[in-house]
């Protein structure tokens, strides 16, 4: 199933990360992809949220490359790619964490492998001021094709 969603501002797209959690357990893969500054870490707050994790914790893992969040119903591994080549994100082990918890991955297109059955997650700037277009395709859509 593929939901498109219009988000006005920050609290929306934090929103719509929270809703997602709802359906998410340890072995999730969620892919988060789009340009520079249009929202991916502020989904993943919502995420955090929506697992228990405090959002507050949730920042940009530009530097470290992956943030391990606890204390939710399951743990959270944000993950940013951004400054890594195929190989370089090959290298991390990012599977590992699967079985621990949800895994959230910003720039999943450096992944080589993402892994069976993602839920990918596309954040576009929106025709207005502001504006997001959130767009999430679940497992099942992956499935249908």
């Amino acid at each position: 199933m593929e939901r498109v969603l219009t988000s006005c501002s920050a609290t929306d797209t934090e929103d719509a990360g929270r809703e997602l959690a709802t359906r998410l357990g340890p072995g999730d893969v969620v892919l988060i992809s789009g340009g520079l500054g249009v929202g991916k870490t502020v989904f993943v707050r919502g995420l955090a949220a929506g697992l228990g994790v405090g959002p507050g914790q949730v920042s940009s893992p530009t530097f470290t490359l992956v943030h391990e969040y606890r204390g939710g119903r399951t743990a959270l591994y944000h993950v940013d790619l951004y400054r890594l080549d195929r190989r370089e994100a090959a290298e991390l082990g990012i599977e590992e964490a699967e079985a621990d918890g949800v895994v959230a991955v910003e720039w999943p297109e450096r992944l080589a492998d993402p892994g069976p059955s993602p839920i990918r997650v596309r954040i576009e700037l929106g025709s207005g001021e502001g504006q997001r277009r959130i767009t999430i395709a679940d497992r099942d859509a992956e499935e249908a094709s």
